[in-house]
């Protein structure tokens, strides 16, 4: 399994030459595998378009898995940009806490006139809308998958992602505070290798930010001890929080929980160790256990 970011940024893109080295563009995540023919997403932020850009040139890619955590506009603005979603052998699976048929609506209103060109109802792909419910394992492409409760406006979900006995959990967006929702984070996330969490304050900035939506870093540090991660992963970072900002911010949290690093867009975080002999096959041949920053013209996650 391995994780790769295409947008880290929480609330809007941030194209500023202060901000590159961490990312401007908001939330995707990609979950890759040995399966060449299908791609797992979390999140269809500004981020979703650059690697759309990249599927479109992979062959065979028969069928995008999308998880969407919820529909506030830095998660699904990069939809109506993502190229597989305008090549008709492509199938599209949303997956949502919602009703099927509210999150093909959702959907369609972004792209209805006055604000696209081109209408939801006349993109070339086939999309499918399946509902989940939170503690029951569904299967998105090769992974087993269990959604759980975040607490956020309008609410919002995590999700956990098992392959071969190998465990990734995000849980973003989300803000600390209801002890029965907090509790469940932490027992999906329990001996998780990786746990990519909403951190976008510190604590400082908390205070007066309480009920936003979001948690500081003594939150997301708090959670992964509970929980016993493996590895923390900072993520959503503020607009406002420029390169120089987030390494402080980096620095504090790993003085609460050592094991901790902050997202950067491109970043490629493989997640275990292959069978022997399967390195080869993966996708972008990147060492185990080493992350890499990825840049133009490399090849793939995989």
């Amino acid at each position: 399994m391995n994780l790769r970011f295409w947008g880290v940024r929480g609330s809007i893109p941030t194209p500023h030459a202060d901000r590159l080295r961490y990312g401007g563009n908001t939330t995707c995540l990609e979950i890759g595998s040995l399966d060449e023919e299908e791609a797992v997403i979390i999140d269809c932020g500004s981020g979703l378009r650059a690697m759309g850009e990249e599927l479109a040139l992979r062959k065979p890619i028969r069928r995008v898995h999308v998880l969407i955590t919820h529909f506030h506009w830095d998660h699904i603005q990069g939809l109506p940009y993502f190229p597989p979603l305008f090549r008709p052998e492509v199938d599209i699976v949303f997956y949502s806490s919602r009703p099927a048929d509210r999150v093909r609506g959702l959907l369609q209103v972004q792209m209805a006139d006055p604000f696209f060109p081109v209408p939801f109802a006349s993109i070339p792909s086939h999309a499918d809308f399946r509902h989940i419910e939170c503690g029951r394992t569904f299967r998105a492409g090769p992974f087993l998958v269990d959604g759980f409760p975040l607490r956020h406006p309008q609410g919002a979900t995590g999700y956990r992602l098992e392959l071969d006995g190998k465990v990734l959990v995000h849980a973003s967006d989300h803000e600390h505070g209801d002890p029965e929702i907090d509790d469940g984070v932490v027992r999906a996330a329990k001996n998780a290798d990786v746990l990519v969490m909403d951190a976008q304050y510190t604590p400082e900035e908390y205070e007066i930010k309480a009920g936003w939506g979001h948690s500081s870093i003594v939150h997301a540090t708090g959670a992964a001890q509970a929980a016993n991660v493996e590895k923390l992963m900072l993520f959503h970072h503020d607009p406002m929080h420029n390169d120089a900002f987030l390494d402080q911010m980096l620095e504090r949290a790993q003085g609460l929980y050592a094991n901790t690093d902050m997202a950067r867009e491109g970043e490629v975080l493989p997640i275990g160790k292959p069978e022997s002999g399967a390195g080869e096959k993966l996708r972008a041949g990147r060492m185990v256990g080493v992350t890499q920053p990825i840049g133009p013209g490399d090849e793939t996650l995989y």
